[in-house]
């Protein structure tokens, strides 16, 4: 996480304001980011029901009174990590643990997996708080069964407060969010009070366009994609977007093009959708597709494409 320079700090902030970090780790696919957007009450991450949707670290900012809290959303820690992107983006969820006031490690319930494992050592050597946030709690019919699970986690992280919840229904959200606010010190704001994400907004609607390649594409080809905003517009009542899709192979194109454009065109029409509930007015999003040959494996097309810090 890039440190906080000192002339960031809001110059008039009330010294009793409470701020700090709260990073959100886990294995991918485990409702990291849905939680993140369910704390906001905005959609700032994408999600997906396919794992290593978030390739970014991407910071979710809640001011209520005189508390704002950051959230630090990472992409899965996973194993096994082959490609440069792959590789990055672990580095990138191992370094929100460094300078955070407490980490949310999120697991599903029932379900622990090597993956896990390995997250679980790596937060034993963590100094800050710790809590364990197991999701997915109402599909467990069997709560002897969730109980013997929670003394596991306990013994496997006897320091941490653990926090059965469900991201999906609702359940304890609430408490997790006034539990990780009890870690946070007595500090300036960090970032102005509207501000609600750290990203710029081409981010955020190439972030949008992602996620509908991750949700309608076949197979492995959403994770041969990016998206690049090449120019964006504000008008009075409109919103003029162009964005790129990159793509390492001339099938892959051909796939997320469709035939006659078909799937070009969804992909288009239900990003077009979501960018339209949050702006709250019209956008002319037209999208290209490109071919970048092996980007994912590529250090300079990685940097160029803003997943390499510069």
């Amino acid at each position: 996480m890039k440190p906080i320079e000192i002339e960031e700090i809001c110059s008039d902030s009330n010294p009793e304001t409470i701020c700090g970090f709260i990073a959100i780790v886990g294995r991918p696919n485990v409702g990291k980011s849905s939680l993140l957007n369910s704390i906001l009450g905005k959609k700032v991450s994408i999600t997906s029901f396919r794992p290593q949707t978030t390739r970014y670290q991407v910071l979710g900012i809640k001011t209520q009174d005189n508390i704002q809290t950051v959230y630090v959303d990472t992409p899965g820690i996973h194993l096994g990590a082959k490609k440069a992107l792959n590789r990055q983006m672990n580095k990138i969820a191992h370094q929100a643990l460094i300078d955070v006031n407490a980490v949310v490690f999120m697991v599903e319930a029932l379900k622990w997996t090597d993956e896990d494992e390995h997250i679980c050592k790596t937060l034993k050597n963590t100094q800050c708080p710790l809590i364990v946030a197991l999701n997915k709690i109402d599909l467990v019919p069997d709560k002897g069964a969730l109980l013997s699970f929670i003394e596991k986690i306990s013994q496997l992280l006897p320091t941490a407060q653990i926090m059965p919840l469900s991201v999906k229904k609702q359940i304890q959200v609430n408490e997790l969010e006034n539990l990780c606010r009890s870690y946070l010190p007595a500090s300036p704001f960090y970032f102005p009070e509207d501000q609600i994400i750290n990203h710029s907004e081409q981010f955020h609607i190439s972030e949008i366009v992602r996620e509908k390649l991750m949700r309608l594409l076949e197979k492995e080809i959403p994770y041969a994609t990016s998206v690049q905003v090449e120019t964006l517009e504000h008008k009075k009542h409109l919103i003029h977007v162009n964005a790129l899709i990159w793509v390492e192979r001339e099938g892959q194109k051909r796939v997320v093009i469709g035939e006659k454009g078909s799937k070009l065109r969804e992909i288009g029409i239900k990003a077009r959708e979501d960018l339209e509930r949050y702006y709250g007015k019209k956008v002319c999003l037209k999208l290209w597709v490109k071919v970048n040959e092996s980007w994912s494996d590529n250090m300079h097309a990685l940097h160029s494409l803003g997943y390499v810090a510069s």
